[in-house]
């Protein structure tokens, strides 16, 4: 089922994760129990990352060597295992970044003969790696770009002009927002703007980039219905579970801590920053789900101990 079908027929808010592949070579064991915990939840859908190829430098006998490493592949099959073992619809994350139109094209075919009816589409993280354009290929430069091609096979065409048989997709595209601005945008309308580009190139949802101030999220969603977008925007949310994070998560996703929870966690000792982090969580979730969101997507990654800790508040 498309994901903006399961919330049609609703009868109240959603729940959502958001995990990623394996390691290259990684234990297929340990994602399978986190899939196991996730689904006693009764997700409708559960997003699963992509990851591009990454340029990395390591030092050799022969010297620095240039290597171009793909360190998480598998978002694929990890589609497939939760969409038929599971019986859950998955959302793959497609790319821009590190992909050519071609790839994704292909990618997107696989997807079709899977059965499976959602994407997010998302430009990427750079990972100073492109893949070279040669015999005519192309890449999708921004998110919008890449929403354009999905709806183009939702309409039966594809890049090559050839193909008689061409059969329409039927893909439901969802798209990210940022409650705090994407880092690029010179301010939150600009790029709410750039959102609402990408609903009329045929994106139907949106799910935000993580916060941990629900006003953020109210102002955004209102600005976003100021400039006309009417599709369902879910929030997204993380659960801090260590000391680190309150450096990394402001550096790596451009979003700010609130004070408050910053020096709870930073009050108490480390082996207590999950029990803080999932409390906090539990809380926004609690005012979001009270103001009537179409759903609460959390981004569980790799574990579900957090997870698991703010359900039990949620459904007691």
């Amino acid at each position: 089922m498309r994901v903006t079908e399961h919330l049609e027929r609703a009868s109240g808010p959603l729940i959502s994760f958001e995990i990623i592949p394996p390691l290259r070579g990684g234990n297929i064991q340990s994602l399978l129990a986190l899939i196991d915990d996730l689904v006693q939840h009764r997700p409708p859908f559960i997003d699963i990352t992509s990851h591009a190829a990454e340029v990395i430098y390591e030092e050799t006998p022969a010297g620095i060597q240039r290597r171009v490493k793909r360190k998480r592949p598998g978002t694929l099959g990890v589609c497939a295992l939760i969409q038929n073992k599971y019986q859950v619809d998955a959302v793959p994350h497609v790319l821009c970044q590190g992909f050519t139109r071609e790839e994704t094209e292909d990618f997107l075919i696989e997807l079709r003969y899977l059965g499976i009816d959602n994407v997010l589409a998302v430009r990427g993280d750079e990972s100073g790696y492109q893949k070279p354009l040669q015999h005519g290929r192309s890449v999708n430069r921004f998110a919008g770009d890449l929403v354009e091609q999905i709806a183009a096979m939702n309409e039966g065409r594809y890049l090559a002009d050839d193909l008689l048989d061409a059969q329409p997709s039927n893909f439901c595209v969802g798209v990210g927002g940022y409650p705090e601005k994407h880092f690029e945008a010179p301010n939150l309308e600009t790029d709410v703007r750039h959102l609402r580009a990408k609903i009329e190139a045929g994106a139907q949802y949106v799910v935000t980039q993580m916060f941990f101030d629900n006003r953020h999220y109210f102002r955004f969603v209102e600005a976003c219905r100021a400039q006309g977008i009417t599709v369902p925007i879910i929030p997204g949310l993380k659960v801090l579970t260590g000391r680190s994070q309150l450096t990394s998560i402001p550096r790596n996703f451009f979003v700010e801590i609130p004070a408050a929870l910053a020096d709870e966690i930073g009050a108490e000792p480390e082996e207590r920053a999950l029990e803080v982090g999932a409390e906090w969580t539990a809380r926004q979730a609690e005012e979001l789900l009270a103001a009537g969101v179409p759903a609460v997507h959390f981004y569980v990654m790799q574990s579900a101990a957090a997870i698991t800790r703010v359900m039990a508040r949620l459904r007691p």
